[in-house]
């Protein structure tokens, strides 16, 4: 079954590769960029923007590729994927880069919505653990050399090729992946006549998508504004964002209802805890150990490379892991890792008691998020599976933009955006994504065992195959 599959596995493999390359390396290097253009106080806009402006592509590709494949919107994905790069490495004020970022992520909703249908149609749900776990793979040498070589290439060339550069790699890689996507799809899609959504609910749920990213990006531009306008405003497009994701999602979702509901309920909790954070691991480095741009990219680099080792575990196991079992212990790891590094900021432990926190964090991501995709899928239906792989990227877009909105108000509230002013910001960020955390360690015993793991777990095959999903994976981890 994987043999004949090859060539769809390596295409996508080398495009997660450059996306793995791009997210450590903007991240890195986001400090640099906030302090030469003068855009502290814009520093969480430009990870939460692109964020909201993906739920919108998520939405798109989802309807799109329900009705006719993946493989028109995923060519459109890559555009707007490398126009937003193109425009982000050229800018030449914090304002333009954020505008870059906000078409980079509209085109990175869509790519995302996109794979997740291609492994749903092309890949029987025996092989899902294992493709995950591929997926989690490519993101090894970019854990590994992506912080690293980032600051490495912003002290010798300039920040701004850490965004053209990906944008030149992008392009030949993803041409010939064009017509392999849409083969891929063609070969295993169901009726899109049938499947299709009627197009006035598609155009409603796109005006949703478009609330909720105008809420999150106000949520961002409460920060700017001065006390108490700062916190009503925020209060308000928080709530805001959260309503108008309700029709985006499975019914039962925002009360955490057991099945598919609670899997979308837990994304969004734990991507909100580990990326709402994530942000502040290098900054802090920076701003209070004086780490350098090369440096500070160690912790994302251990957390990622924990995020692989996790991710290859569950795949190894197969079978052999319930799913539900493996959602709660990456659940707790995260709860646990975030905690820490707020601990960690407020006591004002060193460097490397943080790099060490964050790395249990990541290692938690690996084990439980490699398994949400997997329940995802377990839970769908070939005439839903491009809606509920969309509903699972905006939980995941959604939970990360509203914690990093929210922690971007809590960090310029507590003067974070006038230069190192102790430990306050960080601790109030950190402690607010650890409620997150918290959240999802309560919500994920309620994801539930779908019938295709049930099926799996009682037939030989089922057992053998999931077995063997890590076989053949690399000694190496993975994300």
């Amino acid at each position: 079954m994987w043999r004949a599959r090859r060539p769809v596995s390596a295409a996508m493999f080398a495009l997660v590769v450059l996306v793995a390359f791009e997210s450590f390396a903007v991240t890195t290097v986001m400090p640099q960029v906030a302090e030469v253009l003068d855009g502290r106080a814009l520093y969480a806009f430009a990870f939460a923007g692109p964020l909201a402006t993906g739920v919108v592509g998520m939405v798109v590709a989802g309807a799109w590729s329900d009705r006719r494949g993946p493989g028109p919107p995923f060519a459109a994905g890559v555009v707007l994927f490398v126009l937003g790069l193109v425009v982000a490495g050229a800018a030449a004020s914090m304002p333009v880069l954020v505008l870059g970022r906000l078409a980079q992520g509209l085109g990175g909703g869509v790519l995302n919505v996109t794979l997740l249908v291609v492994v749903a149609r092309a890949y029987p749900p025996v092989l899902h653990p294992r493709v995950f776990a591929w997926f989690s793979t490519a993101w090894v040498l970019p854990s590994v050399v992506g912080p690293s070589l980032a600051g490495l290439v912003a002290d010798l060339a300039g920040w701004r090729w850490v965004f053209l550069g990906v944008a030149v790699l992008v392009v030949p890689t993803t041409v010939p992946l064009l017509g392999t996507v849409r083969g891929a799809a063609g070969s295993a899609a169901p009726d899109r006549a049938a499947s299709a959504p009627a197009g006035d609910r598609a155009a409603r749920r796109v005006a949703w998508a478009v609330l909720v990213a105008v809420a999150v990006l106000a949520l961002n531009v409460a920060a700017q504004l001065p006390a108490p306008w700062s916190q009503a405003v925020a209060a308000t497009a928080a709530l805001g964002a959260v309503g108008a994701m309700r029709p985006l999602v499975p019914r039962g979702a925002l009360r955490a209802r057991p099945g598919l509901p609670a899997v979308i309920a837990t994304r969004v909790l734990v991507s909100g805890a580990f990326f709402g954070a994530q942000v502040y691991v290098p900054y802090l480095l920076v701003d209070r150990d004086g780490w350098g741009t090369t440096a500070s990219g160690l912790g994302l680099s251990t957390s990622a490379l924990a995020w692989s080792v996790g991710s290859v575990v569950q795949g190894r196991l197969g079978a052999g892991l319930p799913s539900r079992t493996a959602v709660r212990l990456g659940t707790a790891l995260v709860l646990a890792g975030v905690t820490g590094a707020t601990l960690v900021t407020a006591l004002g432990l060193p460097a490397w008691a943080l790099v060490a926190v964050w790395t249990a964090t990541g290692a938690g991501m690996g084990l439980g998020s490699s398994r949400l995709n997997v329940l995802l899928l377990g839970w769908s239906t070939p005439a839903d599976q491009g809606r509920n792989s969309a509903a699972n990227s905006i939980a995941d877009s959604v939970g990360a933009a509203l914690a990093l909105a929210l922690t971007g108000v809590v960090f310029v509230t507590a003067g974070g955006a006038d230069g190192y002013a102790g430990p306050a910001p960080f601790v109030g960020s950190f402690l607010l994504t650890a409620v997150l955390a918290l959240g999802a360690v309560l919500v994920a015993g309620r994801v539930g065992v779908p019938p295709t793991e049930r099926r799996d777990a009682l037939t030989p095959s089922g057992g053998s195959a999931g077995g063997s999903a890590g076989s053949a994976a690399p000694s190496a981890p993975s994300t």
